[in-house]
């Protein structure tokens, strides 16, 4: 999605060109903050409130997925600063992180949010005033342009034209700017696996309940001795988790190729950590492959397609490879360890 919609009321020419040339995703989620903003009736907005949409909306693939945004962007280190000096969670909604920079009065968190202002707010007015002699300032508060703000030092007002722009065409705005922002992570991002859907917090992510009744339960009826593979403890068919070898928050996926049952009490410690290929591969592969034998040619029809989408070759009455398995889950842990995920102890 990379077209806006025409109107003759604005000036479409630097609205398309806002994304141009960008080193940084501040020109992203500044513009997002404000559609956000206007979605919810505001035309004078202060800028601290657009500041704190815009590290609540860079909050989760930040902290959630370890995307990176590149060298020259600092939005990562604002929100893993306030995360070391705030009670925010990880886990916790845009909106709860939104209104807790809202309403801090601490003068450090304060200053550090106010780092944004330093090239944002005018260096994205700067296609509407290409050739000005005016600081943006002057020129977006005489309007000549007809930008889409009027630029003051800790507010910004939206023009009627825009403000009824943005609101009728809202979502398509909002697409536009994730498209572009998914091309600009996904380059600076190039091994990670499915970028565009780690920009938002999922509303809520799909359970693991179809893999363990129709995959692990059955396996397990059939190899009650089966042993977790991290804690070498006996499986309890009643009371077990299914968890993904390679983190969700890394792979952002539920195929089975990469679910294996494992210790309940030992996957509320684990969390996103990753497991050593020399440590616990062997054990991974081992079970995955007996599962595979056990099912044969009963394996149900949607597992094996997700097989298929890894091992083309795959036959389900046929081992995977070892080696083949392991250069598809061995890139895997090395990029989510280079992109920040810890490994187990």
């Amino acid at each position: 999605m990379n077209q806006l919609p025409f109107s003759p009321d604005i000036n479409n020419n630097a609205l398309a060109s806002i994304f141009n040339y960008t080193s940084a995703t501040y020109k992203f989620y500044w513009f997002l903050a404000i559609v956000e903003e206007v979605e919810s009736g505001d035309k004078e907005i202060q800028k601290d409130r657009l500041f704190a949409r815009m590290i609540s909306n860079a909050w989760y693939p930040i902290k959630y997925f370890r995307l990176s945004f590149g060298s020259q962007d600092h939005i990562s280190q604002l929100i893993n600063d306030f995360f070391n000096s705030t009670s925010l969670r990880v886990s916790d909604d845009k909106a709860e992180i939104r209104k807790c920079l809202i309403e801090t009065k601490d003068i450090t968190i304060l200053k550090k949010l106010y780092h944004l202002d330093k090239n944002v707010p005018h260096k994205f007015l700067s296609p509407w005033f290409k050739g000005s002699k005016k600081s943006i300032y002057e020129s977006s508060q005489l309007d000549f342009q007809n930008s889409i703000y009027h630029l003051f030092k800790n507010h910004i007002t939206i023009n009627d034209n825009w403000y009824d722009y943005i609101r009728l065409n809202a979502k398509v705005i909002k697409d536009f700017i994730y498209w572009n922002l998914a091309l600009f992570i996904q380059a600076r991002n190039p091994s990670t696996p499915d970028v565009i859907n780690k920009l938002i917090k999922p509303a809520k992510r799909n359970g693991l309940t179809k893999q363990r009744n129709k995959f692990w339960n059955i396996y397990l009826e059939k190899r009650p001795e089966t042993k977790c593979i991290f804690t070498n403890e006996p499986l309890n068919p009643k009371n077990y988790h299914v968890d993904h070898f390679v983190p969700y928050s890394f792979v952002s996926h539920d195929l089975i190729w990469n679910l294996i049952p494992i210790n309940s009490n030992f996957n509320t410690s684990k969390s996103n950590k990753l497991p050593l290929v020399k440590k616990y591969f062997d054990g991974f592969y081992k079970l995955q492959n007996d599962a595979i034998q056990v099912f044969g040619k009963s394996m149900p029809k949607n597992f094996k397609e997700e097989y298929l989408s890894v091992f083309p070759n795959f036959e389900h009455n046929k081992q995977i490879n070892y080696s083949q398995y392991k250069d598809v889950i061995s890139p895997l842990i090395t990029v989510a360890h280079n992109n920040g995920f810890e490994y187990l102890n």
